[in-house]
C-alpha cells in the first residue's frame, strides 16, 4: 500500500510542478522575447541511477519504478516572429544573441543579466533601460543619453546615434557558449555561469528599431498540456483518496480480528 502512496503523491508532485511552469507561460505570452520552458520527467530509478553512475562509474540499473519525478525544467530557445511598435525604444535581434542588462540591488551589488526583450525606455537619469529589470549595456557599460529625448537611431548592428549624428555607444550583443548552462532568473531574464566567456556577436545579427520579438509561446498548445496536466493532478488526488480508503478498511479488519 505504501507503493500505491508514493506513486499517487509523486504525480500530484510532478503535476503542480507542470501546471506552475505553464501558468508561468501563459501568463509571460505578452513579455516580449520570453521563451517558454517546458517539463522533463522521469522515472525515480532512473535518476537515482544517472546521478549515482555519475559518481561511481557504471552500474547495473535494477527493476523499474512507476514513481515520476521532475529531472528538469529546460527552456525553449525557438525563434519567434517580430511586432512592429513604432516606439523608438523598441528593439528586436533579428537572428542570435542576447541583450545584457544591468541590475543593482539593495545592497549595491551589480548583476548582469541576458534576455531578448527590447521593451526599452529611458529613466530620469537618462539610462536606457528594461522596465522593472535594470539598465541596458552598451560596449562602454550601461548605455546613456545626454537629453531625455526620443531622438537617437539604432542601426542593424547596434550603433546608437543622438539627433545631432553622434556615436553614443554600441548596443552589447552577446552569445554564450554552446555547452554552457543558462539559468532563468525572474522576469524571463538568464544567467550564465561565467558572463565573460560570451561572446559578441553584433557583426552576425539584426538589431530592428521601433519592433520587440514576440515570446514563443503557444496559448492553444499552453491551454492543452494545462489541461491534462489538471486532469492528470486529479486522478492523482483521487488515486491517493482511494488508497488511504483502503488503508482505513484493512486496518479496522485487522483490529477487529
Amino acid at each position: 500500500m505504501l507503493r500505491g502512496f508514493y506513486t499517487a503523491a509523486s504525480g500530484i508532485l510532478m503535476q503542480e510542478r507542470t501546471l506552475n511552469v505553464l501558468t508561468n507561460n501563459m501568463v509571460n505570452s505578452q513579455t516580449p522575447g520570453f521563451r517558454a520552458s517546458r517539463v522533463v520527467s522521469t522515472t525515480f530509478d532512473q535518476e537515482f541511477m544517472t546521478r549515482y553512475e555519475r559518481m561511481n562509474g557504471p552500474s547495473a540499473i535494477g527493476v523499474g519504478s512507476p514513481i515520476r519525478v521532475v529531472s528538469d525544467v529546460p527552456t525553449q530557445f525557438d525563434p519567434s516572429s517580430l511586432e512592429e511598435t513604432g516606439r523608438p525604444f523598441d528593439v528586436a535581434i533579428n537572428g542570435d544573441g542576447f541583450f545584457n542588462y544591468q541590475v543593482t540591488d539593495a545592497e549595491g551589488n551589480q548583476t548582469q543579466y541576458l534576455g531578448r526583450n527590447g521593451n526599452f525606455d529611458i529613466d530620469a537619469e537618462g539610462f536606457l533601460v528594461l522596465p522593472g529589470v535594470g539598465r541596458v549595456l552598451g560596449e562602454k557599460g550601461p548605455i546613456q543619453f545626454e537629453e531625455l529625448h526620443t531622438d537617437f537611431i539604432i542601426e542593424t548592428d547596434g550603433q546608437v546615434y543622438d539627433a545631432e549624428g553622434t556615436v553614443i555607444d554600441r548596443l552589447l550583443i552577446t552569445q554564450p557558449p554552446q555547452d554552457a548552462k543558462m539559468v532563468v532568473a525572474e522576469n524571463g531574464m538568464f544567467q550564465v555561469e561565467d558572463i565573460a566567456l560570451n561572446e559578441q556577436i553584433n557583426d552576425r545579427t539584426i538589431l530592428v528599431q521601433g519592433w520587440t520579438e514576440r515570446s514563443n509561446v503557444d496559448l492553444n498548445r499552453e491551454y492543452t498540456l494545462a489541461i491534462e496536466a489538471q486532469r492528470a493532478f486529479q486522478a492523482c488526488s483521487s488515486a491517493l483518496q482511494i488508497v488511504d480508503k483502503i488503508n482505513q478498511k484493512a486496518a479496522q479488519q485487522i483490529a477487529s480480528l
